[in-house]
């Protein structure tokens, strides 16, 4: 498309994207604060900012003294303070910064202009010193864009006035513009380095989310999956009652023997479509299971399955008469499974003490860990129900229960401690609570 556009357009176009760099570095272009620690060291910043003030008064009596040579004394102050003092406020506006400098050097030509053509080079040492880090700043902050800008006013503002002006050679010229734009170059080498870095955390921060996303959508589904059996039992009890019904009781009225019918399609229909739904959320290589899910009653198998590998575990169950809901079984079961692979793995060795307590209407789940390894190599992870403490989190959230998650106090041994409260009652289910968050 550029190749169809006539010469003189396109050679306008470019201008006025040239003017729009220039007008940007020059006057439009918002400042903002220059980067020059890491956040998490904030001491260097109180800590350098001392040295560098003392740094910047001896530049500017330096810049002083020299222009005292050229100009009368007061105003060499004044143009010494526009060219070196700029650099106490580079670090919060850096572009204004080195606009007023730019400014100083600009008057310091004019200045020395009667003089011509006296003086070789028209600035002092120190202020060209002093400019340099502030284009440098520029580039710093601000990327490419103001670089070029940026580079385009020196020599348009600075430069090209002290050849006309002062007697500046076009050689001294070229030589000033080269050393100017290479310090933009770098500048903006390490603003480019530094916006990359940035690109990359924020990157890996979304990776992050997303994974942990997609392991809380894998937890629920491996939960769905899971409770299917339980529901699967139920609805096939009502089926076959809803079946039998009629048999058990012979002489039932038409309308009965209709809401029998009806109760035993509607429920084999919901098992069928169930099923169906199960069947989307189960991986493509994952084979069906076919074993009945564990419960509290398969705790103590588990728990000499991680003796057998080496762990050393207390076992202490108590339950009142009855079973607890299905649900409340299954979840129970996971999350001292869970717990036990995460203590083997992460703390291999270490004394791990199991607690599940039915008491009334809630069934306690307590795992925890000394946190000593005594110098053991870790032991075989043991099967895992799911994605750790996130799939722990999805149960205890589904039942309506409590969870809580974390380091123990060190008066108590150290360690980690998960601990959960399951209710029974499940009809306030789905309002669970996490009282201290713990990662996998």
């Amino acid at each position: 498309m550029d190749s169809a556009t006539p010469l003189p357009a396109r050679a306008l176009r470019r201008g006025r994207r040239a003017l729009d760099l220039i007008w940007q570095a020059a006057w439009a272009a918002p400042d903002r604060p220059m980067r020059l620690a890491r956040p998490e060291f904030p001491f260097w910043r109180k800590a350098l900012s001392v040295p560098a003030a003392l740094g910047v008064g001896l530049l500017a009596a330096a810049a002083i003294a020299q222009l005292s040579t050229l100009v009368p004394i007061g105003l060499a102050w004044a143009l010494g303070v526009l060219q070196v003092l700029p650099l106490l406020v580079a670090p919060v506006r850096p572009l204004t910064a080195w606009r007023v400098a730019t400014a100083g050097m600009l008057l310091t030509a004019l200045a020395e202009s009667p003089r011509f053509p006296e003086p070789f080079w028209p600035w002092p040492a120190a202020g060209c010193a002093a400019y340099l880090l502030l284009v440098f700043g520029c580039a710093l902050s601000y990327g490419r864009r103001v670089s070029i800008g940026a580079d385009a006013v020196v020599t348009l503002v600075v430069l090209v006035p002290a050849v006309l002006l002062t007697g500046l050679s076009w050689l001294v010229l070229a030589v000033a513009v080269f050393v100017v734009t290479l310090v933009l170059l770098l500048g903006e080498a390490i603003h480019s380095r530094r916006e990359a870095e940035r690109s990359l955390v924020q990157a890996e921060e979304q990776r992050r989310r997303d994974l942990a996303r997609q392991a809380v959508l894998e937890e629920r589904s491996r939960i769905a999956r899971e409770l299917h059996d339980v529901v699967a039992h139920h609805m096939s009890m009502v089926a076959i009652q809803a079946e039998a019904a009629p048999y058990k009781t012979p002489g039932l009225p038409p309308q009965a023997l209709r809401s029998f019918t009806a109760i035993r399609e509607a429920s084999t229909t919901a098992l069928t479509e169930m099923r169906r739904v199960i069947g989307l959320l189960r991986e493509e290589d994952e084979a069906v299971e076919l074993a009945p899910q564990p419960g509290i009653g398969q705790i103590p198998d588990m728990v000499n399955t991680a003796r057998g590998a080496g762990m050393q575990v207390d076992l202490s169950l108590t339950l009142a008469s009855g079973t607890p809901p299905a649900g409340v079984d299954v979840s129970a079961y996971r999350i001292v499974q869970e717990a036990l692979s995460n203590a083997g793995r992460h703390a291999p060795g270490a004394q791990v003490a199991v607690e599940v307590v039915q008491r009334g209407d809630r069934v306690l789940v307590r795992v925890s860990d000394d946190g000593r390894g005594h110098g053991r190599r870790p032991a075989p992870r043991a099967a895992s129900g799911g994605h750790g403490l996130v799939g722990m989190r999805e149960r205890v959230a589904m039942l309506g229960g409590t969870l809580r998650a974390g380091p123990r106090d060190p008066a108590a041994g150290g360690g980690f401690e998960v601990w959960a409260e399951l209710p029974v009652d499940l009809r306030g289910a789905g309002g669970g609570r996490e009282l201290l968050p713990g990662g996998d």
